[in-house]
């Protein structure tokens, strides 16, 4: 959209969250039946949501091909890839330290009663057997097995095959040479930029979607008392993921990159607001691709390989909360964890946010593998399921403005 746009696509977004806020709330403490909600407002979040997430599979496959081939040799592919892998390493690293050092000081789980552990657990004891199901199924394959049998079956959550089938694939055509190479390099830019522009008319439906979405969360969502009984838990993570954002994010732009920070939030304030109201960074990945090229300015040979490999392996706000939900459930058990313990935590949520798929509630999947690894009980997951989606929406948020981070600085160490 347009800079000097009167009303841009952030501004329809936020007033499509907050309309869906407003019905919500209505709906819920009012007469209105909750059916109008769940069965003709929330489809229209829902297939909002399905339509981004497969725009971003053409998105994915050409603009990492496209990105691979401008960058014209293999070395440099190298280089740009190195730097952002231990890049997202690194921030993941952080996140986590973060997420371990505040619950380790707030100790959120000496404020939750036997009777509201009783309670949740028996709301939500269907839901973490579903949960300890998939677990078996992780854990009774090899991970390779894992990463190659069900990738018919979600494309979406797998992602990371089409970022590696379009990267070995554009490597093949660099390799065979830029003039036999073109007209595929021509066509997969077009291709493109074709999709981009079809983003930009489907964006217009944004607001419509948020509005589905928020709606149905208010609606959906449990009994409020049990979100005051988790207040402290709830409050930990948002102020390891305020922490992350606010404080991280902007030191990281502010001696690495030449970039201005507060012009670096007002380019991302459309993905964020996205990412917040779908949870799905890799929903997302579309619109942070358009903001990161269109607003700050940065190059489409380093946005269309960084941004989709950190949609798929980095998630520094996920990671962050699977450190301090894991703590948190040892604490609300009564069990001490050693400083070799959370050593381990940081190693699982390291690896489990490398596998985690960018949609909504995979971090809940992965928890349930870190806790099983360090014998804690998996019943605590429905301790955290009731704030559950709230938190997700804020760690997404945290998820794509990690990503633009690293692009960012990528960005700006190519330019020198």
């Amino acid at each position: 959209m347009k800079k000097n746009e009167k009303f841009p696509l952030y501004m329809r977004i936020l007033v499509g969250l907050i309309l869906g806020l407003a019905w919500g709330v209505i709906n819920k403490e009012t007469t209105i039946d909750s059916s109008i909600t769940i069965d003709y407002i929330k489809p229209l979040g829902k297939y909002f949501l399905e339509v981004l997430k497969y725009l971003a599979i053409p998105l994915v496959f050409f603009s990492v091909a496209a990105g691979v081939l401008n960058l014209k040799n293999v070395s440099k592919l190298s280089r740009i890839g190195l730097r952002t892998v231990v890049l997202y390493i690194a921030t993941t690293i952080v996140a986590i330290i973060i997420g371990i050092v505040v619950v380790n000081i707030v100790q959120p789980g000496n404020s939750i009663s036997e009777e509201t552990r009783t309670e949740l657990l028996q709301n939500f004891n269907q839901q973490v057997s579903a949960h300890q199901s998939k677990v078996n199924n992780y854990k009774s394959s090899g991970w390779l097995q894992t990463f190659i049998a069900d990738f018919p079956q979600n494309i979406v959550s797998k992602m990371l095959h089409i970022v590696l089938f379009s990267l070995v694939l554009g490597i093949v055509l660099i390799s065979i040479g830029e003039e036999k190479s073109r007209p595929i390099a021509d066509f997969f830019q077009k291709a493109n930029n074709l999709i981009l522009k079809a983003l930009d008319y489907f964006m217009l439906t944004a607001p419509f979607g948020v509005f589905g979405l928020i709606a149905a969360l208010v609606v959906e969502t449990s009994k409020p008392d049990l979100f005051f009984a988790l207040l402290q838990y709830s409050a930990t993570v948002l102020i390891g993921l305020l922490l992350m954002a606010f404080l991280i994010y902007p030191l990281l732009l502010k001696f690495f990159t030449n970039m201005d920070v507060p012009e670096f939030f007002r380019g991302i304030r459309p993905a964020q607001l996205l990412a917040f109201s779908s949870s799905s960074s890799s929903a997302t990945l579309p619109v942070t691709m358009k903001q990161c090229e269109r607003s700050l300015k940065l190059p489409e040979q380093v946005t269309s390989f960084v941004l989709p490999l950190g949609a798929t392996i980095n998630m520094d706000g996920t990671s962050l909360y699977q450190a301090i939900a894991a703590i948190f459930i040892a604490q609300t058990y009564g069990i001490d964890l050693s400083f070799t313990a959370q050593l381990s935590i940081i190693l699982l949520a390291i690896i489990s946010s490398i596998g985690s798929a960018g949609v909504p509630g995979a971090g809940m999947i992965m928890l349930s593998i870190i806790l099983e690894s360090e014998h804690l009980p998996l019943e605590g997951i429905a301790l955290i399921m009731a704030p559950d989606r709230i938190l997700d929406m804020c760690r997404t948020v945290v998820n794509v403005t990690g990503d633009a981070t690293v692009a960012t600085m990528v960005a700006s160490k190519e330019a020198t």
